[in-house]
């Protein structure tokens, strides 16, 4: 029982530590209940492994410090605690680690596996074969176990957590309450109803400038750099020009900062609002094959569009391989369709080779139209060139400061800037009536230049372009038209231009 109790009061203290936290905020006591129970089932199953009690508490005490530690780097890093949907990313860190140990410096990563080969051994050495202990540690695993499910039977999950609010909650219950409670709601959580397909909203024979052809462009990282660092001179003209002949512009209000391409990735495809997912928001991709209704495909299918899917990466990543094709999408272009990146250009495949291959598929599509073949299609693509760290290739990250960082941001956001130039242009050059949408998918996480709190939008535009190549103004009698949306409603605005 003291082994318990030194390590049910270790956890109190080590999650006293998790951000966010106020000076004055104590956590409610339902939340240090659950907390308890929770550290008691984990202790009691490791005890069932090892069969040493304090071997189990130190793995125990060393798992919680392990999440406090992560949930602060994360919510340093991109403005928000550990969740439970960050779990489900575990197995992307196996087979994409460059995405994630790239902000881990060599010799963390070296410290870290001398540590686990360290740890491996001292279990073995430690390891208890006795078969009493190894029952006891199951057995009181199942008692907190059982009184965990009602206390929460009694509490009420839904009393505890009505509504996703992250920061709020782990103020109020703590960092292990609510992994646990944000994952039991988000698995009771129901399929939404099946949306119906679009259906052709107006005579196409009576508007020759409704587009044919739509290419929508889910850029990484791209955000204004005159908003991020308020320097007149590092404004981007691609998108200055973009925002002064557009159909429609403004801001795009992600949730995201840093990471999280999927929030509006989810939002721009399928068209559901984060306040319409509920607890599903964190993380919409891991429900979003139940979804394939309300993807741009699917619904612009009834409209008589055929809609590719472009990304220069794995498709499993996220899932997309499975969640495309049930939106909608009829043909996915990956990583295979693109020129990879010279030495010079980084890890990623550029966005001007991005932009090769989407105006050689439009290229193709305005041959197929004209033969009669696939008459409207839509290219969504999502680009990766931007994707930190932003250190130069050429310097070692010991030598790397903050202006390096800046200015290496600054260099790529500026080849995202001239892809939509040559987008519009190449656009322009097929004669077509067509719809272009450039957005950013979050604001960069830049260590000591970037952070997180304040303002998080990105900046979008909508551009028409006649069968001329010139621009059509927006709806607006003013000229272009600036309305700051969510991504779901530029799902809804994309709609309403197309269907």
């Amino acid at each position: 029982m003291l082994i318990v109790l030194v390590v049910v009061g270790t956890a109190w203290l080590m999650d006293g530590l998790v951000r966010p936290r106020t000076a004055r905020s104590m956590r409610q006591a339902m939340g240090l209940w659950l907390q308890a129970l929770m550290v008691v089932t984990l202790h009691g199953a490791l005890l069932a492994l090892a069969g040493n009690p304090w071997v189990a508490a130190a793995l125990t005490i060393a798992l919680l410090a392990l999440f406090a530690v992560v949930s602060n780097a994360k919510h340093a890093m991109l403005g928000e605690p550990l969740v439970f949907t960050d779990l489900a990313l575990i197995g992307a860190v196996f087979r994409h680690p460059q995405f994630y140990l790239s902000a881990v410096s060599p010799w963390q990563r070296a410290l870290g596996a001398l540590a686990g080969l360290v740890l491996l051994g001292v279990l073995g050495a430690l390891f208890d074969p006795s078969p009493a202990r190894h029952a006891a540690g199951a057995i009181w695993a199942g008692v907190g176990l059982a009184m965990l499910w009602l206390s929460l039977r009694i509490a009420g999950i839904a009393r505890l957590a009505p509504r996703p609010d992250l920061a709020g909650d782990v103020r109020r219950l703590g960092l292990l309450p609510v992994l646990l409670l944000y994952w039991l709601r988000w698995r009771a959580s129901a399929d939404p109803a099946p949306c119906p397909p679009a259906t052709v909203a107006r005579d196409g024979a009576a508007d020759a400038d409704a587009p044919t052809l739509a290419v929508v462009i889910q850029c990484e990282s791209f955000a204004d750099p005159v908003e991020l660092f308020g320097d007149d001179t590092l404004a981007l003209p691609a998108l200055a020009q973009a925002r002064d002949d557009a159909w429609q512009w403004g801001n795009l209000a992600v949730s995201g900062f840093g990471a999280y391409t999927m929030r509006t990735e989810y939002g721009v495809v399928f068209g559901r609002s984060e306040e319409a997912l509920g607890f599903r928001l964190f993380d919409p991709f891991l429900s979003a094959l139940g979804e394939g209704s309300y993807g741009l495909g699917s619904r612009l299918a009834g409209a008589g569009w055929r809609s590719l899917f472009l990304h220069p990466h794995d498709m499993r990543f996220y899932g997309r391989d499975r969640i495309m094709p049930a939106a909608g999408f009829a043909e996915l272009v990956g990583e295979d369709r693109f020129t990879p990146p010279a030495p010079h250009e980084g890890r990623y495949v550029t966005d001007d080779a991005m932009a090769q291959t989407i105006a050689a598929l439009a290229h193709d599509t305005a041959i197929d139209a004209a033969s009669g073949a696939s008459a409207r299609t839509l290219l969504y693509a999502v680009t990766i060139e931007n994707h930190g760290p932003w250190a130069p290739a050429e310097e070692p990250d010991n030598a790397v400061t903050k202006g390096d960082l800046k200015a290496s941001y600054v260099r790529l956001v500026r080849r995202s800037d001239a892809m939509l130039e040559r987008l519009r242009r190449d656009l322009a050059a097929l004669g077509r009536p067509s719809l272009l949408v450039f957005f950013g998918d979050h604001r960069p996480s830049i260590p000591g230049v970037t952070r997180p709190g304040g303002d998080r939008h990105t900046p979008y535009v909508m551009l028409r372009l006649d069968a001329q190549g010139r621009p059509i103004a927006g709806p607006g009698a003013n000229g272009p038209g600036r309305v700051d949306l969510t991504p779901a409603e530029l799902h809804a605005a994309i709609m309403r231009t197309l269907a």
